[in-house]
């Protein structure tokens, strides 16, 4: 797999700046320049290397569980804490908007504290608030504890792509994919193992919902030799390894990201797959156990949902950047959901396994939307706030779907309405895709 990523080349403007990043680079102690491995990890020793790749492998794979392992138990939760639909359904909307709020503060800390130091955080935000969460007592204890979960996933979440088109500027669509499956993996383990290991655990919901505390743990282990380095990444520095900081950024002026069509498109779009994904963990294992399906089998439901992520994370990402226009792909993941949610209103059980299989490639439009992310712009400073406009916007845009689904099963008795709910909701999802996809920088359309 290292040597797959290290032999991909990326679109045009990342050629351009990996130039120019080797052409401003020191000599090195033996007084000569040498070329580093990869373009952004020029003064990194191989373990460096791998230390940094297994921090954010990992990191990716806690960027989930707190929701889907929640999808996994909904039942039983709102059982234990006497919550309503309404508030299950407000209690799934919690997400997006902690991604929103919090996610747009990601960079600015980043420049204050480096990069390696709020990730670090952010793992130590995901590991306390899964502790807390089952015991807090009461809904609004339950929340809160929730709420810090998802601040150290918000920042996370809008980092990864900075980091990897600093570090990785070569290998966008490689990295990209990597931590695509590892966020995959991550979801989809959760969502299988959740009734499990509460069983396992005497069937009380609370240790199978706090046992996921132990993978953010082990997360934090890599980032630590990078909390010490203050200095962000940036677009305008030479990448450089933390052990060796470059001097000042020459002073470029922030984007005005709002001017940008592509920009807002990749927002829209970013929210609409978002929504799409968080009423999936949300709500998918309680559209199968309604339809008949036992706990445990739903589980695994979701999980098949969830795992096509794998393979398919790490595929679509390097196929995106080959593309002049990843549209087509916007297209057949838009159809496959399509003909998943009709399956689902017409057949839930009967074909229940063929509507997850479905679903979980029309998941596959999160890591399609990183990468965009990462191809849209030229720099590192644009890619920073390109993720972090187009993930707070779009997390913004997802916090109705959620609340909207449960609000809906709770009034109409039944999932027809959610369903057509999800289904509209794919038609203007292919539109912006298709709109976002096309090869354009928002450095461009925002000097306009």
């Amino acid at each position: 797999m290292m040597g797959l990523m290290a032999s991909e080349e990326t679109r045009t403007e990342t050629r351009t700046e990996t130039t120019r990043t080797q052409a401003r680079m020191p000599a090195t102690p033996g007084g000569s320049e040498k070329a580093p491995e990869a373009s952004g990890t020029r003064a990194w020793t191989p373990w460096t290397t791998r230390l940094l790749i297994l921090g954010i492998v990992l990191a990716a794979v806690n960027l989930r569980p707190a929701i889907t392992s929640l999808g996994a138990l909904l039942e039983e939760v709102r059982d234990g804490l006497g919550m309503s639909g309404s508030v299950a359904g407000l209690l799934t909307s919690v997400p997006p908007l902690c991604f929103a709020v919090f996610g747009v503060t990601a960079p600015r800390l980043a420049r204050r504290f480096g990069p390696g130091a709020v990730v670090f955080a952010g793992m130590a935000a995901i590991t306390a608030g899964l502790v807390i969460r089952p015991y807090a007592g009461g809904t609004a204890g339950f929340l809160a504890a929730t709420a810090l979960a998802l601040m150290g996933i918000a920042v996370s979440n809008v980092l990864m792509p900075v980091i990897v088109k600093r570090y990785f500027p070569d290998r966008v669509g490689s990295m990209t994919g990597l931590y695509s499956m590892a966020l995959a993996f991550g979801t989809s383990v959760a969502a299988a193992a959740t009734v499990p290991v509460t069983d396992a655990l005497g069937g009380h919901w609370q240790p199978g919902l706090a046992v996921w505390a132990v993978v953010g743990a082990a997360a934090l282990l890599p980032w630590l030799p990078f909390v010490r380095h203050r200095e962000a990444p940036s677009a305008e520095t030479p990448a450089r390894s933390p052990e060796r900081p470059a001097g000042p950024a020459a002073e470029h002026p922030p984007l005005r990201i709002t001017r940008s069509r592509t920009a807002w498109a990749l927002a829209v779009f970013f929210g609409l797959q978002a929504t799409a994904a968080y009423i999936t963990m949300g709500w998918m294992a309680q559209i199968f156990r309604d339809s008949g399906v036992s706990a445990g089998t739903a589980g695994l439901l979701l999980a098949v949902i969830m795992v096509m992520g794998v393979p398919l994370a790490f595929v679509i990402p390097r196929v995106a950047t080959r593309l002049p226009h990843q549209g087509p792909i916007v297209v057949v993941l838009g159809l496959c959901g399509l003909a998943g949610y009709a399956g689902l209103y017409f057949a839930p059980v009967g074909g229940a396994w063929l509507w997850a299989l479905l679903l979980g490639v029309s998941n596959c439009a999160f890591p399609l939307a990183l990468t965009m992310v990462g191809m849209r712009a030229r720099t590192g400073a644009g890619v920073a706030q390109l993720s972090a406009f187009a993930q707070s916007t779009g997390y913004l845009i997802s916090i109705p779907g959620p609340l909207l689904v449960g609000v809906l099963y709770q009034h109409s008795g039944g999932w027809g309405l959610p369903i057509a709910l999800m289904s509209a909701l794919m038609v203007p999802q292919i539109v912006v895709g298709v709109l976002a996809g096309r090869d354009r920088t928002v450095e461009d359309e925002a000097a306009r």
